[in-house]
Protein backbone atom coordinates (compact mmCIF):
# COMPACT_ATOMS: atom_id res chain seq x y z
CA UNK A 1 0.00 0.00 0.00
CA UNK A 2 1.41 3.54 -0.99
CA UNK A 3 2.37 5.61 1.84
CA UNK A 4 -0.10 8.35 1.29
CA UNK A 5 -2.56 6.00 2.40
CA UNK A 6 -1.76 5.78 5.83
CA UNK A 7 -1.17 9.34 6.00
CA UNK A 8 -4.69 10.27 5.19
CA UNK A 9 -5.80 7.40 7.45
CA UNK A 10 -4.09 8.89 9.90
CA UNK A 11 -4.97 12.47 9.01
CA UNK A 12 -8.85 11.49 9.08
CA UNK A 13 -8.56 9.59 12.35
CA UNK A 14 -7.18 12.60 13.89
CA UNK A 15 -10.29 14.53 13.41
CA UNK A 16 -12.79 11.72 14.01
CA UNK A 17 -14.61 13.03 17.06
CA UNK A 18 -18.44 12.10 17.37
CA UNK A 19 -19.88 14.79 19.25
CA UNK A 20 -23.17 16.81 19.71
CA UNK A 21 -23.48 20.30 18.71
CA UNK A 22 -26.75 21.18 19.95
CA UNK A 23 -30.35 18.78 20.05
CA UNK A 24 -30.81 19.75 15.94
CA UNK A 25 -27.11 18.66 15.31
CA UNK A 26 -24.16 16.31 15.16
CA UNK A 27 -20.98 15.70 13.83
CA UNK A 28 -17.49 13.63 13.33
CA UNK A 29 -19.21 10.06 13.53
CA UNK A 30 -17.30 9.66 10.20
CA UNK A 31 -14.23 11.34 8.89
CA UNK A 32 -12.60 11.97 5.58
CA UNK A 33 -9.48 12.71 4.19
CA UNK A 34 -8.80 13.95 0.28
CA UNK A 35 -5.71 13.98 -1.52
CA UNK A 36 -5.71 16.42 -4.36
CA UNK A 37 -3.25 16.23 -7.36
CA UNK A 38 -0.52 18.49 -5.83
CA UNK A 39 -0.31 15.40 -3.12
CA UNK A 40 -1.66 17.53 -0.41
CA UNK A 41 -4.24 16.09 2.05
CA UNK A 42 -7.19 17.96 3.21
CA UNK A 43 -9.97 16.52 5.75
CA UNK A 44 -13.57 16.61 6.77
CA UNK A 45 -16.29 15.02 9.13
CA UNK A 46 -19.65 14.66 8.41
CA UNK A 47 -22.23 17.09 9.79
CA UNK A 48 -25.87 16.04 10.28
CA UNK A 49 -28.74 18.18 11.14
CA UNK A 50 -32.43 17.02 11.51
CA UNK A 51 -33.30 19.11 8.22
CA UNK A 52 -30.90 17.75 5.37
CA UNK A 53 -28.82 20.58 5.26
CA UNK A 54 -25.61 18.33 6.84
CA UNK A 55 -22.59 17.61 4.67
CA UNK A 56 -20.72 14.43 4.44
CA UNK A 57 -17.37 14.20 5.69
CA UNK A 58 -15.90 13.65 1.88
CA UNK A 59 -17.63 16.55 0.66
CA UNK A 60 -16.27 18.55 3.46
CA UNK A 61 -13.15 17.72 2.78
CA UNK A 62 -13.29 18.53 -1.02
CA UNK A 63 -14.87 21.95 0.08
CA UNK A 64 -11.48 22.63 2.00
CA UNK A 65 -9.48 21.28 -0.87
CA UNK A 66 -11.13 24.19 -2.93
CA UNK A 67 -11.42 26.78 0.07
CA UNK A 68 -7.56 26.47 -0.17
CA UNK A 69 -6.94 26.60 -4.00
CA UNK A 70 -7.22 23.37 -5.83
CA UNK A 71 -9.72 21.35 -7.33
CA UNK A 72 -8.31 18.15 -8.67
CA UNK A 73 -8.81 14.83 -6.64
CA UNK A 74 -6.29 11.84 -6.58
CA UNK A 75 -7.43 9.87 -3.71
CA UNK A 76 -10.48 9.81 -1.11
CA UNK A 77 -10.75 7.77 2.42
CA UNK A 78 -13.24 7.86 4.61
CA UNK A 79 -13.81 6.43 8.61
CA UNK A 80 -17.44 4.98 9.71
CA UNK A 81 -18.44 5.38 12.98
CA UNK A 82 -17.26 1.84 13.59
CA UNK A 83 -13.56 2.16 12.26
CA UNK A 84 -14.24 0.58 8.71
CA UNK A 85 -14.02 2.28 5.02
CA UNK A 86 -16.49 2.90 2.52
CA UNK A 87 -17.36 4.10 -0.99
CA UNK A 88 -18.56 7.72 -1.21
CA UNK A 89 -22.26 7.88 -1.17
CA UNK A 90 -24.50 9.42 -4.45
CA UNK A 91 -23.97 13.05 -3.59
CA UNK A 92 -20.39 12.89 -3.02
CA UNK A 93 -19.85 10.94 -5.95
CA UNK A 94 -22.05 13.43 -8.35
CA UNK A 95 -19.61 16.33 -6.65
CA UNK A 96 -16.69 14.53 -7.24
CA UNK A 97 -18.11 13.97 -11.22
CA UNK A 98 -19.04 17.39 -11.97
CA UNK A 99 -15.61 18.60 -10.14
CA UNK A 100 -13.20 16.43 -12.48
CA UNK A 101 -15.49 15.79 -15.67
CA UNK A 102 -14.09 13.28 -17.68
CA UNK A 103 -10.93 12.85 -15.61
CA UNK A 104 -13.13 11.48 -12.53
CA UNK A 105 -12.72 8.17 -13.28
CA UNK A 106 -9.39 7.71 -11.90
CA UNK A 107 -10.14 9.02 -8.40
CA UNK A 108 -9.00 6.27 -6.37
CA UNK A 109 -11.20 5.35 -3.55
CA UNK A 110 -9.93 3.06 -0.16
CA UNK A 111 -12.63 0.53 0.51
CA UNK A 112 -10.91 -1.45 2.81
CA UNK A 113 -7.63 0.15 4.75
CA UNK A 114 -6.92 -3.17 6.69
CA UNK A 115 -6.68 -5.04 3.32
CA UNK A 116 -5.26 -2.25 1.42
CA UNK A 117 -8.36 -2.48 -1.03
CA UNK A 118 -9.31 -0.11 -3.24
CA UNK A 119 -11.33 1.01 -6.39
CA UNK A 120 -11.66 3.98 -9.33
CA UNK A 121 -14.60 6.16 -9.21
CA UNK A 122 -15.34 4.98 -12.72
CA UNK A 123 -15.82 1.49 -11.73
CA UNK A 124 -18.60 2.34 -8.98
CA UNK A 125 -19.65 5.23 -11.09
CA UNK A 126 -20.54 3.96 -14.63
CA UNK A 127 -22.59 5.57 -17.59
CA UNK A 128 -22.55 8.50 -15.42
CA UNK A 129 -24.63 11.32 -17.00
CA UNK A 130 -21.39 13.02 -17.06
CA UNK A 131 -18.97 11.43 -19.03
Amino acid sequence: MEKIWTEMYDAAKGILNERIISEYVTCGEVSAAVCSKSGKIYTGVCIDTCSTLGICAERNAIFNMITNGEQEIDKVLCILPDGSNGAPCGACRELMVQLMAGKYYDIEIMLDYSEGKTIKLGEITPEWWIK
